[in-house]
Formats: structure tokens, sequence, C-alpha cells
């Protein structure tokens, strides 16, 4: 059974209590400023319900970049991103043995970026910070709390980091007090793709950055084999309606080039929670529902689905695959 939204395109029956949330068109690409535009994929919140409305993502006829269009007004943001979104509460939704296992993940990860910057670094800022695990992981190697910063947009999480001693702030990068040329190492791990205008977050960035300082972005990579397989509807890396921005390999590199960083390295990743997602949403929403079985591929609470895929994941980066998460490594120029 399906329910029918404004968009006049048919929801599953389980939105049917949810609102319909104003939404802002978007015609031009955040880009390269390009008008003409053809449909990518289309979708639903098919992670939290928070809203009924049918999402559709387009792509640039100029640049090939994709971007959310309509997506949710700004003050429709408290909506779509709940009190109870994991990214605020990490720790507390996620399996210890997982949350351990990212941990490793995360050290293996900060190590390979580390080897990029000319010494250890001395300052550091994570832009959107969530719950400050990374903010943590730099501390416990030898950078000075008062030194590290952290931009988030959850006023609680941010009160909570500040009271570690971490200098955090509830604010946008593009609007970040931090002095100029004041960080050595920045990092930002999958915000990128949440923003309205990321050259403006770049720029944000680069401002902050010291000259030859390093940046670290992660995001989910379009150009991926399970993009690919679910690309009309249901692939987990889309998240609607949180990810407005969705990059490749080449789209993400020629951002990052025209505002003022050398890319240094180009990197893929464990996309495991995109594959559980992009099967959870199929076996779900798609045809004859099975609800039971799509739970079985749920990240946060499937700790035996999220082991193999994430082993499937090392496994074809090792082997020079694309996964669907991608680092890439930039030094801002002078």
């Amino acid at each position: 059974m399906t329910v029918a939204t404004t968009d006049e395109v048919m929801a599953p029956a389980e939105f049917e209590r949810c609102p319909h949330i104003q939404t802002e068109e978007v015609n031009s690409c955040p880009l390269c400023g390009g008008g003409r535009h053809s449909e990518f994929a289309i979708g639903f919140d098919y992670e939290l319900r928070t809203c009924r409305n049918a999402w559709h993502f387009v792509a640039c006829a100029s640049c090939s970049h994709v971007w959310l269009n309509p997506r949710p007004a700004t003050a429709e943001l408290p909506v779509i991103y709940p009190p109870h979104y994991y990214a605020y509460n990490y720790q507390s939704v996620v399996h210890p043995i997982a949350a351990w296992a990212k941990g490793v993940l995360d050290h293996g990860k900060l190590k390979g970026i580390l080897r990029y910057c000319s010494g250890a670094p001395k300052s550091y800022l994570d832009a959107g910070c969530g719950d400050g695990r990374f903010l943590r992981a730099m501390a416990a190697r030898g950078v000075p709390r008062s030194e590290i910063h952290g931009l988030e947009l959850d006023e609680r999480v941010v009160a909570h980091l500040r009271a570690e001693g971490f200098q955090a702030f509830c604010e946008r990068v593009e609007d970040c007090r931090l002095p100029a040329e004041s960080i050595d190492l920045a990092t930002m791990f999958h915000v990128i793709e949440h923003v309205d205008d990321p050259g403006a977050v770049v720029r944000g960035v680069r401002r902050c950055l010291k000259p030859g300082g390093i940046f670290a972005i992660e995001t989910p990579n379009v150009d991926s084999w399970d993009a690919r397989l679910f690309h009309e509807r249901y692939w987990g890396g889309y998240h609607i309606p949180r990810h407005w921005n969705l990059f490749s390999p080449q789209t993400l590199k020629r951002l990052l080039e025209q505002n003022g960083f050398e890319v240094l390295a180009t990197e893929y990743k464990t996309g495991h929670s995109f594959w559980m997602y992009s099967l959870h949403h199929w076996l779900r929403y798609h045809g004859v529902p099975w609800p039971k079985l799509a739970q079985r591929f749920d990240p946060m609470g499937s700790l035996a689905a999220l082991a193999c895929f994430t082993g499937f994941d090392i496994l074809r980066k090792s082997a020079g695959f694309r996964t669907s998460a991608m680092l890439l490594v930039a030094r801002k120029r002078a």
C-alpha cells in the first residue's frame, strides 16, 4: 500500500503520518552555477522517516555534479536532524564491539592523514565534529585541548565538548570565527555532502589553515559499485534528505583545486553502512516488503552484517577497487 504526496510520487504507507515539510528550489548547480540538469534519482527519508516528501537528486549537464533539488527549507533542519540523530549519539546507538572496531578504523585513518603533514600538528580543526571522537583521538596524540577545535550545529553536543576542555563552537564553517591561518590540520568527515554551498565551506576551511596546512575530506562516492547498483532510489549514500551534494572523485578534486588546494591523495575507505542501508531500503520498501529481513541490514543493530560488509570493503579497497566512501587529502596552496 502507498500514500500520495504533494510531489505526485507515491510514498510507502509507513510515511502516512509523517509531516510534509517546506522546501526550496536549487535550480543552479552549487559547483559551477550551470542551469541545465537532468533527473538522477528519487527517494524518501527511508532511514528516519522524518517527512513524507519525495526527494529528487539531479545531475548538472555541465560538470556532472549531483545535488538535491528541491531541498528542505532552512527552517526544517530541526525536523530532518532530530535529537536522536545518530551523529549526536554515536556511542549510545551502536554496539560496543562496533564502536571499538570503528575506533580502530578511525585510528588508521588519522595515522594515514598525518603522513601528509610536514610535522606533528600543533593545532587541529574538525568541521562537523559530531560527538567529538576525532577531537579525543587528536588529544590522545598529544595535541593540547586548547588547540583542538570542533564545529557542530547541535548546542548540547558543543556544551559537552567544551566541558571536556575542547574549543567547540556551535556554528557553520562559513561563519567560523577562528583566526585566519591558525590551524595545521583540518578534517571534515562526511559533512561536505550536508551543506548548501560546498565552495564556501572549502574556502572557510582554507581561511583557517596555515600556508601548507593539510585538509582531509571524506564523503560518499557516487562513482562506486553499490551507488550504481542501487542508483535509482535506494542507495544508502543518498541519506535522503540530509545529503544535499554528492561527489565523484573528479568533482571533489575539482572543487578543492578551484578553491586554493593541491590534492595530494585520493583514498577509499569502507562504505559498509551504505551497502547495508541500500539493502535495508530495498528489502523494506521495494515491491513486497520484508521488514524483518530488512532489519538484519540496519547498521545500528546488526553486528554480524556490519562485520561482513566492513571486511568485504576492506578486501575490495585492498584490491584497488573504488568503494563508496572516498577520502581526499589536500594541501593549502600559498
